[in-house]
């Protein structure tokens, strides 16, 4: 489908593009590949709307981004880990801001101890899936004015790491595992963006879902060494499974290619609800540990599924 794979980095992607009047909001958008996508995205004329939690980091990489590319760059504080945070932050955007083209939900966090948000969601699921589907929910206002706007969450090849148990998402009664819990919240990513796209698609709002490969940054900052050492062991162990030579890690830039090729590419065009990686859609596949997306990833009853236990857990409903 695309010219572009492993290797690319943003700024090839994104070459000859023109951005101009299109608005992209980016969580996590202060480090990382977040950072990353929206200077990618702002040297090629987008208004930048950079959003997390830390307003002092926000305003420094905020300032960094306008002085590289002359692109207007604005800020929005929102910890995910909060749902008085978000629902602030989505009231001061619906008042600020006049419309959103690309909403890119790339904040996280990955395998940490056992910790809970303030409404006592496991930490990883909270953040990565419960804050943003919250978030999304109330910008919406904000990206059905916006022109072909889409919705990209930042998923993972860790999806494959497990499936999300409904019926104790948050380890109340079973025994915690940071890795796994990792992988039942990025399937939660997926999850809903076949959520989104079931209800938004006809409207013309599209969700996708992506693996931006596997990158060092700020992401892992509670891994330790054993954990580092697990990880380069089993990417070794699932590569001589499958015959092919491991992969390794990705630079920053050349992470931050998938997303940007999933929000702008005209080959994605009205046909959301599906999961990339290296600039291409993957196909559904349950015995490669290497690649592709999981069937249980992007089932549609399982996306019903979270999707009406999601508005229990933020106390609202979302009619499209």
């Amino acid at each position: 489908m695309s010219e572009f794979g492993f290797s690319s980095t943003a700024d090839e992607v994104l070459e000859g593009k023109d951005l101009s009047g299109r608005t992209a909001l980016i969580t996590g958008g202060y480090s990382g590949l977040g950072k990353e996508t929206a200077r990618a995205m702002a040297a090629r004329g987008a208004h930048i709307i950079l959003s997390g939690r830390d307003a002092t980091k926000l305003d420094h990489a905020a300032r960094e981004i306008a002085d590289a590319t002359g692109a207007k760059v604005e800020t929005l504080v929102c910890d995910l880990a909060s749902l008085d945070s978000v629902r602030k932050a989505a009231k001061e955007a619906n008042e600020r801001f006049d419309k959103i083209d690309l909403l890119i939900n790339n904040a996280g966090v990955m395998a940490p101890p056992l910790e809970r948000t303030e409404e006592g969601f496991e930490l990883q699921f909270g953040t990565n899936h419960v804050g943003h589907f919250l978030l999304t929910n109330l910008l919406m206002p904000l990206v059905e004015k916006g022109d072909r706007p889409r919705i990209v969450n930042l998923s993972s090849r860790g999806h494959h790491f497990d499936h999300v148990h409904f019926d104790d998402p948050n380890y109340q009664g079973r025994d915690y595992e940071k890795w796994t819990a990792y992988g039942q919240s990025k399937t939660a990513n997926i999850l809903f963006s076949v959520g989104l796209e079931q209800r938004l698609g006809d409207k013309g709002v599209h969700a996708y879902a992506l693996h931006p490969g596997g990158i060092q940054t700020n992401l892992g900052r509670h891994m330790t060494e054993e954990d580092m050492a697990w990880m380069m062991n089993r990417i070794k162990k699932m590569a001589e499974k499958s015959g092919e030579e491991p992969q390794g890690f990705k630079t920053i830039p050349q992470g931050a290619a998938t997303t940007c090729w999933v929000a702008t590419t005209d080959e994605l065009e009205g046909a959301g609800g599906v999961y990339c990686e290296d600039c291409h859609v993957a196909n559904q596949d349950d015995e490669d540990t290497t690649g592709g997306v999981k069937s249980y990833a992007i089932d549609r009853d399982n996306a019903e599924r979270l999707w009406a236990m999601s508005e229990e857990m933020v106390g609202e409903t979302f009619a499209y």
